[in-house]
């Protein structure tokens, strides 16, 4: 085994911060040592202390946010994250084709429930959205969406059926963090219809709420006919 003293210098770094963590030295959610607090001490580039930082990033175990700094990362977080990713790259990546169907898209008023999950003022106006996804054809997500019209306000103007809203949203909002559930539910009638099964049908349901580091951005009921649909995803230590 290469001690840590005889290994590459980021990997010096990296050891170092990773000890501590293990050793609780900084809590779930407080500041870490800078990028040039890591030059100074180690005596290295920056470009070194930057590579050993996002590494473990990549392992889950600390959070950086550009222009403030690296925090000690929420413990079990790796092995509950879920990548954000745009419907139509995933049925692409299959090799079958995706498209879509609008079935809503208006400017509504926000009922006092919805405008304090989306940080709005009670009656304050919100986007709607409602679109099928299709894959080769078949029904395979209702996505219920409502949008803040402060952090997206073109968000109406998009065709919908050339692009999705993730990947529009992640474009012109990009996200600070997200949030989601999943649960299983038996398919409403409106759901059934949109999505081609019968009432009452078991779904998948994921409900996910994004926001930048000032306001929410969005929040989506994505609905999926659970005969047809699974998440997949892995974890590494």
């Amino acid at each position: 085994m290469v001690s840590p003293q005889a290994a590459a210098p980021y990997a010096q770094v990296k050891h170092f911060l990773k000890e501590q963590l293990a050793r609780g030295r900084w809590s779930p959610g407080e500041r870490m040592p800078s990028e040039a607090q890591l030059v100074g001490r180690f005596r290295v580039s920056r470009m070194t202390v930057n590579r050993a930082l996002r590494e473990l990033r990549d392992e889950g175990l600390v959070e950086r946010v550009q222009g403030v700094g690296t925090f000690a990362a929420q413990p079990g977080r790796v092995a509950s994250t879920l990548t954000i990713r745009d419907l139509h790259a995933e049925i692409a990546s299959r090799g079958h084709r995706h498209h879509a169907e609008v079935h809503v898209a208006r400017r509504e008023v926000a009922p006092p429930a919805l405008a304090a999950k989306l940080a709005l003022e009670a009656g304050a106006p919100v986007f709607h959205t409602v679109i099928v996804h299709h894959e080769n054809g078949v029904p395979l997500q209702c996505e219920d969406r409502y949008v803040s019209p402060v952090c997206a306000p073109d968000y109406l103007g998009v065709d919908f059926t050339r692009t999705t809203p993730t990947h529009y949203l992640l474009e012109v909002a990009p996200i600070w963090q997200a949030n989601y559930t999943i649960e299983a539910a038996a398919a409403s009638a409106e759901e059934a219809r949109l999505l081609a099964i019968e009432r009452g049908d078991p779904c998948l349901v994921v409900v996910r709420r994004t926001a930048n580091r000032e306001r929410p951005i969005t929040i989506a009921r994505l609905v999926h006919p659970g005969s047809r649909y699974a998440i997949e995803g892995a974890f590494a230590p």
